[in-house]
């Protein structure tokens, strides 16, 4: 049992974007928290990912009253060609973001909630951020964390592939360090994080396939597959696309050497 004084989070996997994919841990979850906090990311288009968010405690919270509490989120330096210090620098300002919200708007003995896509553990900062603040003493918080659906799951299963093959083993990279990894070393890699279409390098290995999807699981999922070399321009389309109408885009793919073997 939490101390009276402490503060318990939640952080609540929401999977990549199907409402049905929202374990029924979660549901839970969103029934046990006093306060929600949004993050609100910058930019064209992202208001939906916020109304999403709002529609999943519309949908599941049940009557039970409940605050909302939004802040802008810190916008990171894309322009630094210092990669790391810019993210650093930038979680450092998100972490002092949420600092800030959980001691002006969370009550000692209540419960917050971030709700984060996919699973709190995999490729989103939040986590991290919480712990350090407990690790340095600057709140005394009791850590809940909710697993949730990821976008590697639901791609494998829309493109209705195993991640792994038999004796294989599986990598998750993000696109930066498929910009200069051994080609050779790619057997079955899923790629998250890729702006700048990593993959395009890959081409001319005539036996890498990619299996990529955009928004999986949502009413706007895109998917495409097929041997790199003759679906890597219809991708980048797809991406471009998605940028000019939404103002982002979601995705992730499959690298796969084919076994010598087929």
């Amino acid at each position: 049992m939490a101390h009276p004084s402490c503060k318990t989070i939640f952080l609540i996997g929401i999977g990549p974007g199907d409402p049905d994919a929202l374990t029924l841990a979660a549901v839970k979850a969103l029934g046990q928290a006093d306060v929600f906090f949004f993050l609100d990311k910058d930019g064209p288009g992202t208001e939906s990912l916020i109304r999403f968010r709002q529609d999943l405690l519309d949908r599941h919270r049940g009557d039970r009253p409940y605050r909302v509490v939004r802040a802008p989120s810190p916008r990171r330096d894309r322009n630094n060609a210092a990669y790391l210090d810019a993210v650093e620098s930038w979680r450092t300002q998100r972490t002092e973001l949420m600092a800030e919200m959980i001691e002006q708007d969370l009550a000692p003995g209540e419960s917050g909630a971030f709700l984060i896509w996919g699973d709190p553990c995999l490729y989103d900062g939040t986590l991290q951020s919480l712990r350090d603040l407990v690790e340095q003493g600057r709140a005394t918080l009791e850590l809940r964390v909710i697993p949730g659906i990821t976008s590697v799951q639901m791609l494998a299963a829309r493109h209705a592939v195993p991640l792994n093959r038999i004796g294989e083993s599986v990598t998750i990279s993000p696109g930066r360090q498929i910009e200069t990894v051994d080609p050779a070393s790619i057997h079955n890699t899923v790629v998250m994080l890729d702006s700048r279409s990593a993959f395009q390098r890959l081409r001319g290995e005539a036996a890498m396939e990619i299996y990529w999807g955009a928004d999986v699981g949502s009413p706007e999922e895109t998917l495409i597959s097929g041997p790199l070399e003759a679906v890597a321009d219809q991708i980048d389309q797809a991406v471009s696309d998605q940028r000019r109408r939404k103002g982002w885009v979601m995705d992730c793919y499959l690298l796969r050497r084919r076994s010598s073997a087929v």
